[in-house]
């Protein structure tokens, strides 16, 4: 190793932190992948394993895709790195994603986005609507929280893990969307079903209100209880998720 070099934090860590930075930076460049990143701004982040409620972070100024388990930052709740690195973090994204980790013990992994269609949803006066079979499986598990601005007031903090509550999913009015989870599979797909459903209502009302369809009341309430097998199907689909990254975004692990 070079004089000065900074060992590979595989080397330095526990296999159970490993195992959760490479997961989490799957989780960048899923998100990547689907064009789901504002260049370097929004944030994923995942609890670290153990007693310190220590968690991991992008380094601010790198691309979604660019992110791998190595280069992930370790800090604590009151945003200090706790790790040697000449990386820094964003503090907004140090606001949102302690707050609930601090809160949660579930949420051991925090996505938050600012997707044109999950934007589009949260500034809409009714937030999401039954009119599809996404939206209706798991709209009652969606939250709102109201735009404050950058979020960069500490006091902020308070607010919006009381509007989260046990929820798993949020719309951040004129903000974007966030989902928090157990696992890293539990937190992609509740992200993805609240983008799909997100996009399609903003395509189903391009052609304006009056003629869309709500689904009927009894599927409605059907498909909410059905939406309870979604960490089954979290589990399904998390492996196929990573061979996709395999295929096209190699080097996530590294």
């Amino acid at each position: 190793m070079a004089d000065g070099a900074v060992p590979s934090p595989m080397s330095r860590v526990s296999a159970e932190e490993w195992q959760t930075r490479v997961e989490l930076a799957a989780l960048y460049r899923l998100v990547a992948l689907h064009g789901w990143d504002d260049m370097i701004f929004t944030h994923i982040s995942a609890r670290v394993p153990g007693p310190e409620h220590h968690f991991l972070i992008n380094p601010y100024g790198l691309y979604f895709e660019e992110i791998s388990a190595s280069s992930l930052v370790k800090v604590d709740l009151d945003g200090n790195i706790v790790e040697e690195t000449s990386a820094f973090i964003n503090p907004a994204g140090f606001t949102i994603h302690s707050a609930i980790h601090a809160a949660r013990e579930d949420a051991r992994f925090v996505i938050h986005l600012h997707t044109v269609a999950g934007v589009g949803v949260a500034a809409q006066k009714e937030g999401l609507l039954p009119l599809g079979q996404n939206a209706c499986l798991l709209q009652h598990q969606v939250a709102y929280h109201g735009y404050e601005g950058v979020a960069l007031n500490h006091d902020e903090r308070a607010r919006l893990v009381a509007d989260l509550g046990d929820r798993s999913l949020m719309l951040l009015r004129n903000h974007g969307t966030l989902a928090v989870g157990s696992t890293a599979a539990a937190a992609w797909v509740g992200m993805f079903f609240l983008e799909r459903a997100c996009a399609q209502q903003v395509a189903a009302l391009s052609g304006g209100r009056d003629h869309v369809l709500m689904a009927p009341e009894a599927a409605q309430a059907e498909t909410r209880e059905q939406g309870r097998g979604l960490g089954f199907v979290a589990g399904l689909a998390w492996p196929g998720a990573l061979r996709l990254l395999d295929r096209r975004s190699p080097g996530y692990d590294a």
